[in-house]
């Protein structure tokens, strides 16, 4: 529409990218991101070589880079494609799957990264959901679990942003539902992504790890990053998502003989204490060597309630990987699941 033989008009590119044209305005003024050519002297028009550097400026300024650093990283990229700068090289092997348990966390706050930086990247990844920006988010959450890991990654960057895009829809009035929604597509996709797997076989004939929402709970990410993070480990998992009936978990177990059972509650209003007590005390297996698989409860909506017996809370994801590592060792050493007592393996 305002595409011409010479370019787009400012107005158009706005539109394209999702920024306001004084922010265009001013990019070009302080740090030279602007139109290579004016028609007649007066209109500014963008090219596409223009618009490519447009796009980086604000994938870098959504990651949290500050904006004079970004326009530089723009600028050189746009040399390093016309050929003036040498691209890096590609990176041809994938980077080594863990051999060990999570490593614990390192002393100090966090996990792995300052919490300036941390606050940063969360903030970068919380703008870009706001723009509805899908591939600034793509770009964000597979940098980080590349950088830092899924654990890092998760509980350090996509979790504070998931909270902090929660309590803006919260505060406004039922807006920002689609900022919610399109975040937490986009972290699910990430999640699946973003493990590297251990080769087919790693356990072959071990019991998995079975992971369920409890009855009318429907937040899933806690569970899917869970589930790349035991892929991670090469342990075998079977995530059953959002809501399962009680009837269709305890034949799940009755069926599969789990090393354990992770039950995901939010809310207290949906944790499931009679359930979680009815697989712990399941029993299975042939007869005169039956045995009772452990259940971790996980999620704020199994606090304030004591555990019953076979039951186990893990604090985050990095504690819930441990001991699931342990807890699966023990099951493939006695070919059934271990007793719940098994210490997290350290680091």
């Amino acid at each position: 529409m305002a595409e011409s033989a010479h370019g787009m008009t400012s107005g158009a590119v706005a539109r394209r990218l999702g920024v306001a044209p004084t922010t265009l305005r001013s990019w070009d003024r302080r740090y030279g991101i602007g139109p290579a050519a004016r028609e007649h002297g007066r209109h500014r028009r963008w090219t596409p070589a223009d618009i490519a550097v447009l796009q980086e400026m604000c994938r870098l300024t959504a990651s949290g880079v500050p904006p004079a650093e970004a326009a530089r990283a723009a600028r050189s990229a746009r040399a390093a494609r016309s050929g003036a700068v040498s691209a890096p090289e590609p990176r041809t092997h994938p980077p080594s799957r863990p051999t060990s348990p999570v490593p614990a966390a390192p002393p100090g706050p966090g996990t792995g990264l300052h919490p300036g930086d941390a606050r940063q990247e969360y903030r970068g990844l919380g703008r870009a959901a706001v723009r509805l920006d899908s591939a600034a988010m793509d770009d964000i959450l597979g940098s980080l679990i590349a950088r830092y890991g899924l654990v890092t990654a998760w509980e350090e960057v996509m979790v504070p942003a998931l909270h902090a895009v929660g309590r803006k829809w919260e505060t406004s009035g039922d807006r920002y539902v689609e900022v919610e929604h399109l975040l937490s597509w986009h972290v699910s996709t990430a999640l699946r992504r973003g493990g590297v797997p251990a080769p087919s076989g790693s356990r072959a004939g071990a019991p998995p790890v079975l992971l369920a929402c409890v009855p009318g709970e429907q937040h899933t990410l806690p569970l899917e990053a869970l589930t790349t993070g035991l892929a991670e480990l090469g342990l075998p998992a079977r995530m059953f998502g959002a809501a399962v009936p009680p009837e269709a978990l305890d034949q799940a177990v009755r069926r599969t003989g789990p090393a354990a059972v992770v039950l995901w509650s939010q809310a207290r209003s949906t944790a499931h204490h009679p359930l979680a007590r009815h697989v712990a005390d399941t029993s299975w297996g042939v007869r005169g060597a039956r045995t009772r698989t452990p259940v971790l409860l996980a999620g704020p909506g199994w606090a304030g309630h004591p555990l019953g017996p076979g039951m186990l809370r893990p604090g985050g994801l990095r504690e819930a990987l441990n001991l699931l590592y342990g807890l699966c060792d023990a099951a493939a050493a006695d070919d059934g699941p271990a007793a719940p007592a098994v210490a997290p393996p350290q680091s």
